[in-house]
Formats: C-alpha cells, sequence, structure tokens
C-alpha cells in the first residue's frame, strides 16, 4: 500500500480524498494555485505544494507542475479527483512512465472512452445499446440534413469532443439541422479545437441514469447499482439520487451488466461511470463512460456502505476487489444538492467573494465512513471567511441525505437546506427548495427536460412560495416577542418605566416596491415554559417551541408539535429594525410593532431607488475582459458592449435599447463588483 499520494485537484473532491488517506494511515500532499493558498484542502493535508498563479490553465492543468510536486515530496501515486486532468490519457500515461501510480483507469482505457465517436463503436462492439445515429464525423450540413431526415426526427447533433452542453443542439427539421450542425461544428472548433460532429436519434423525455462499477488490476468488475441525474439545468446536474424512482429491476439488472461489459471490453480498472439516456418505456442507451470519480458518488457511498475513493487506491495499489456482484447493498434512498456560488433570482449569474458565514447543517454522515448513514452528509472545499474565487467552478459544497425512502430523504433533503447558512455571497439554495417541494419532483415524474419547462422564464421568488405564509409571520412575531421579554429581565429599569413584552402586535412584511403587507398578531405565552408561545394569525393558532438562542441564526424547534428549521437574522442593512426569515426557500423581511407605530409607518414615504436605466452594469462580479464601445459610438439593442468572466464562463452583456454612449467607466482588466457601472449611456 502506498504510504504518501499527492491529490492533484482542489476544492471539495480534494478534502475528500484526503479524508480518506487519512483513515487509511496514507499522508497526503496538496497542491494549490496562488488563489487558494488559504484554501480548506491545503490545511488539512500534510504537505502542499504552490503550482502557479490562479488561473488553472498555468496551474491546475499544467502535468509538468502536478509530476514535479510528486517527485519534490516523494508521492508514489497521484490521485486526479474530477475535472483538470482526470481524464487526460496523456496524463495517465505520464505519471506511470515518471515510476508513480496512477489513482485512476490505466491511460488505454480513458484514451477508448475518451473521443464519443470512437466509444459509441467499442459500446456496440461489446454489446451495449446504442442510439440510432452515425457515428462517423459528418462533414457537410446537407449530408447532415439527409442523415437526419434518414434516422427520424428529433435528432441530436453533438460535437466528438464536446462537454459541459458546449457543441450540442437537438433538430426537429431539416431548417433547424442545417443552422444546428453549423453552430455545434463553429462551437466545438472555438471550445475544443475539434470539429467533428455525428448525429443520433434523440431520446423523447429521456431521463439521464447511470451505473457506478468499479474494476480491478485482476478482471474484476462489479457495478454499484445506478444514480438518477435527470435534473440538470442547461446540462449540469443539480440534483442527484440513488436508486433511481424510474427504472424497474430489471432495466437496472441489464444496465449493469452492459455497464459491466463495456468496462471489461477496455480492460478498465479503477472507479468509473457509464451513463445512458433511457426512454419512458425504459429503453435504454449509451451515452458516455466517464473515467473518472463523479461528483456525485456520495449518493452511491450511502445506499452501498462502500467507500469509493478507498477502493480506487486499492485497486491502484494491485488488490483485488474485496466484494462480488451478489455482494453489493442497496439499502434506503440518498440525495445530493450541489451547492452552488450563483444567484437564482439573477438568471443563475456566478457569486463570488468573501464567505461572511459558512454554517453547513449538522453533520451526521462523514467522508470515508460507512459507518454511520441514514443522516446528513456535507463535502466541501470551503470554510468561515474563506474566499470565492472567480477562477474555478461555482459549486462550493455537495449536502447529501440518506433516508430510509424517498419521502424520507426528501424530508431530510429541505429540513437541511433549511439549515444552511451562506451569507457573503449569494448561492442557489432557494431554487434547490423549490425544486424538491415541486409535486412533479415529488411524485418522481420528470425528466431532462424538467427545469426548462417549468422555469422556462428564469427563477424568481414567486417560484418558491410558501405553503404556509403565516407561519413565517408567527415566527417573526414568536422571536419578537421573545428578545422583548429577555429585555423585561434587564436589571436597574426605573419603576414605572420598565419594559413590556407585550401580546399584540402588527408584522409588516416589506415589499421591495414599498407594497408592505399589515398582518395583527396576538401573542400568549405558556405558564412555565420557557421557549415557548402561542402565536395567533387571523384564525390560525401556531403554538412555537424553540430552545434556540436569540442571537442564532437557524432556529430550531416545534411548530404544532411538527419539527421545523428555519433562518432567522435581525438588523437589516436597510432597516435595522426588521427581521430576516427564511423558510423552505421563502425569504421575507419583516416588522414587528405596535399597533400605533404600525399606523405611523403607513404614513412613511417609500423612497424609489434611483433610475439607472443609462447604465449597463455588471451582472455579477467577475474580470471584464473586454469594453466594446467607445465614447460617443452610437449603439443599437442587442449590440455586444461588455464581455465579463467568471467562474470559468464569459457572460457578453448586451445593450438593451439604442442609444449614445457617454462614458466608459471600468477599464479592461478590472475586477468588477455586482451592480458596476460600466458604460453610460447619454
Amino acid at each position: 500500500m502506498f504510504t504518501k499520494i499527492l491529490i492533484a485537484n482542489r476544492g471539495e473532491i480534494a478534502c475528500r480524498v484526503i479524508a480518506t488517506a487519512k483513515k487509511m494511515g496514507i499522508q497526503t500532499v496538496a497542491v494549490y494555485s496562488e488563489a487558494d493558498k488559504d484554501a480548506r484542502h491545503v490545511m488539512l493535508a500534510d504537505e502542499a505544494v504552490l503550482i502557479g498563479p490562479a488561473a488553472s490553465r498555468e496551474s491546475y492543468l499544467v502535468a509538468d507542475k502536478i509530476i514535479a510536486a510528486a517527485k519534490q515530496t516523494g508521492a508514489q501515486a497521484i490521485h486526479p479527483g474530477y475535472g483538470f486532468l482526470s481524464e487526460n490519457s496523456e496524463f495517465s500515461k505520464r505519471v506511470e512512465e515518471e515510476g508513480m501510480t496512477f489513482i485512476g483507469p490505466k491511460h488505454y482505457s480513458i484514451a477508448a472512452m475518451g473521443d464519443k465517436i470512437e466509444s459509441k463503436k467499442l459500446a456496440g462492439k461489446a454489446g451495449v445499446n446504442c442510439i440510432p445515429g452515425v457515428n462517423d464525423a459528418i462533414e457537410t450540413p446537407e449530408k447532415a440534413v439527409e442523415i437526419a431526415k434518414g434516422i427520424g426526427y428529433p435528432v441530436m447533433i453533438k460535437a466528438s469532443a464536446g462537454g459541459g452542453g458546449k457543441g450540442l443542439r437537438v433538430a426537429y427539421n431539416d431548417k433547424e439541422a442545417l443552422e444546428g450542425f453549423t453552430s455545434c461544428r463553429n462551437e466545438a472548433r472555438n471550445s475544443f479545437g475539434d470539429d467533428r460532429v455525428f448525429i443520433e436519434k434523440f431520446v423523447e423525455e429521456p431521463r439521464h441514469i447511470e451505473i457506478q462499477l468499479i474494476g480491478d488490476a485482476h478482471g474484476h468488475v462489479v457495478y454499484l447499482n445506478e444514480r438518477e441525474c435527470s435534473i440538470q439545468r442547461r446540462h449540469q446536474k443539480v440534483i442527484e439520487e440513488a436508486p433511481s424512482p424510474f427504472i424497474s429491476d430489471a432495466t437496472r439488472q441489464a444496465m449493469g451488466e452492459q455497464a459491466v461489459a463495456l468496462a471489461k471490453a477496455v480492460k478498465y480498472q479503477s472507479a468509473g461511470t457509464v451513463e445512458f439516456v433511457v426512454g419512458k418505456d425504459q429503453s435504454f442507451y449509451f451515452l458516455e463512460m466517464n473515467t473518472r470519480l463523479q461528483v456525485e458518488h456520495p449518493v452511491t457511498e450511502c445506499i452501498t456502505g462502500l467507500d469509493l475513493v478507498e477502493l480506487m487506491i486499492r485497486v491502484a495499489a494491485g488488490e483485488k476487489l474485496p466484494i462480488k456482484q451478489a455482494d453489493v447493498k442497496r439499502q434506503g434512498w440518498s440525495m445530493e444538492c450541489r451547492i452552488n456560488a450563483e444567484d437564482p433570482f439573477r438568471n443563475f449569474l456566478p457569486s463570488t467573494g468573501r464567505l461572511v458565514r459558512f454554517n453547513p447543517p449538522a453533520q451526521t454522515m462523514f467522508q470515508s465512513d460507512t459507518e454511520h448513514l441514514y443522516g446528513v452528509r456535507v463535502d466541501t472545499g470551503v470554510q468561515d471567511g474563506g474566499e470565492i474565487p472567480m477562477f474555478y467552478d461555482s459549486m462550493i459544497a455537495k449536502l447529501i441525505v440518506h433516508g430510509k425512502d424517498r419521502l424520507d430523504a426528501i424530508a431530510k433533503m429541505r429540513e437541511a437546506l433549511n439549515g444552511f447558512v451562506i451569507r457573503g455571497i449569494s448561492s442557489n439554495i432557494p431554487f434547490q427548495a423549490a425544486l424538491l417541494a415541486h409535486p412533479k419532483f415529488v411524485s418522481g415524474d420528470f425528466n431532462t427536460g424538467f427545469i426548462a419547462e417549468h422555469y422556462a422564464k428564469g427563477f424568481s421568488a414567486e417560484d418558491v412560495p410558501h405553503d404556509d405564509p403565516d407561519f413565517l409571520v408567527a415566527l417573526a412575531a414568536f422571536v419578537r416577542r421573545k428578545s422583548r421579554e429577555r429585555a423585561t429581565t434587564i436589571s436597574g429599569q426605573l419603576p414605572g418605566y420598565a419594559v413590556n413584552a407585550g401580546s399584540d402586535f402588527v408584522v409588516i412584511t416589506l415589499g421591495a416596491a414599498g407594497d408592505h403587507l399589515h398582518t395583527p398578531v396576538h401573542v400568549d405565552e405558556f405558564v412555565n415554559e420557557t421557549g415557548s408561545a402561542r402565536v395567533t394569525v387571523g384564525k390560525n393558532c401556531y403554538e412555537i417551541r424553540s430552545n434556540s438562542r436569540l442571537n442564532d441564526i437557524v432556529i430550531a424547534g416545534t411548530v404544532n408539535q411538527k419539527p421545523f428549521v428555519a433562518q432567522v437574522e435581525r438588523g437589516m442593512q436597510k432597516n435595522p429594525l426588521a427581521l430576516r426569515l427564511q423558510h423552505n426557500g421563502t425569504r421575507i423581511e419583516a416588522l414587528v410593532i405596535s399597533k400605533r407605530m404600525a399606523e405611523l409607518h403607513k404614513l412613511m414615504p417609500f423612497k424609489a431607488p434611483p433610475d439607472m436605466s443609462r447604465f449597463v452594469l455588471s451582472p455579477m462580479p467577475g474580470l471584464l475582459v473586454d469594453v466594446a464601445v467607445t465614447p460617443g459610438q452610437k449603439v443599437q439593442a442587442g449590440e455586444r458592449v461588455a464581455v465579463i468572466e467568471a467562474m470559468k464562463m464569459e457572460n457578453v452583456l448586451f445593450a438593451a435599447a439604442d442609444g449614445v454612449v457617454g462614458k466608459v467607466l471600468a477599464s479592461k482588466g478590472e475586477s468588477l463588483v455586482v451592480d458596476q457601472p460600466i458604460v453610460e449611456f447619454v
């Protein structure tokens, strides 16, 4: 067994590998860029080596620097994590040539599965179901239309070297096939330096289901059940679960056996995933094989009780798999939500900056520990006070739960999201909460088009209506009453001037446009029972009990004898007397005041925000990589104005209306904050 390994990655996956290595008594070496010098994975590792500037192309993607760091520290093996160099066959080969072990598949297996066209040919020879189509590169748009008509619409046009949604189009007629082919080819050439494009049948109402497998150097391969990854936004997974709520035992077995056949055909060693698209009739077709550890591997670990990273290390060290197919378990139900640094209310634009507060829900399951299941686990590479840089992807944590069944897992996840505190940046937690509450998701009736269908116009606060809005009003009154009760206990108050806790209040739910909602409430104390109150809102009565401290953001307790977890903050920047409450994805700001104060509040004028329509504002923190206009230039609506780069994505800003540029207020290369003016029109 190895005594020291290097992790050629960053963030949560580097921390994940370190956890298992420590359990196995293996020393670890972290590598880091200048932007990651204070990162969590650097602190967790036994040693750390600086490998270059913030940009990944100058650090994490430079094989020479990774190998030099391994040699410098005496590491015997390299674990690549996912992303970066994890599926680079040349890197895998180079590691082996340098006398070290690559903790992943052999280079020839990576190469065989790395090309979408060649991998489909290999899959067909191995007896794996393949989607009807033409797997040879297509040369002209006219030929693409001819092939599409022969297969039958709809068809999917895909770049051979594609990934992340780039170089992919769906065509329903000749015109779309013609245009889609040209667009895919251009995108593929620009993004991957490879313009080969192929066409296949588009499966309607498709579900994305993948088979996790593990193989060793002795010819043994087993599959570890499936994961459902159909909840995707722009081809990026959002929620993953295991098992799938859709497929039958017979389909599961057939998919698993085909995945194993493919793995054996390419002499696969290590953990890998075979991805399938599954139609509404449970017909399934090979998509691709991911020759690495997947982001969503924890849900498989929960239902099987296996540590996949440990298995990868043991297999790489030459050990035989400790399990056979008959030993693989499928217990309970697990789900994973990807917690991303993005603002769902601003079209999911990246959000970077300082994590002023990062307080995940309490964990009862842990990385590398398969003894404690049926709980909550958080995989992350960040910590309180850390920085979310603009140079890498937006995922800051993975929230994993394990329940006795699917509904139990959903309930656990909703409660865990309610208790996940992130401040300083925006996160997609409200969006995750909305998805988990959606009736179609709860019933398991969804496919890969779920988000595009139900959130076609984007995501807004109206998409997360609370199932009981009066509860938030009652909770605000409860918290305010408790703070006033505490004030009554302060010594030294003059007789006749002591604080009166009060029973009757008005909760004013503050609207952004001054459209405030006034709700009278009445609060009764339970005799001789601290941390409790009965709050009446209209005809509804809420018996709330909570032992949480008044300065805690997370408030846990029961309402009408049912458990709840919510977040409450006191003292908003715009209104120091207001409370901000969050529960099940819904967020409100509210004042809890006396009836007389509420009457006076109605007389307060509303101050409208300044008119910024003359400005092009930065919608996110990021790097201004281009300003395409100059002062005095006439610009038409829809014309390119500026380009901002954040989290490996370029975001182009366009003019919203015709106008003339007055001033350019930001310079190329400048780091921008949210809503910073870039261009002013006259």
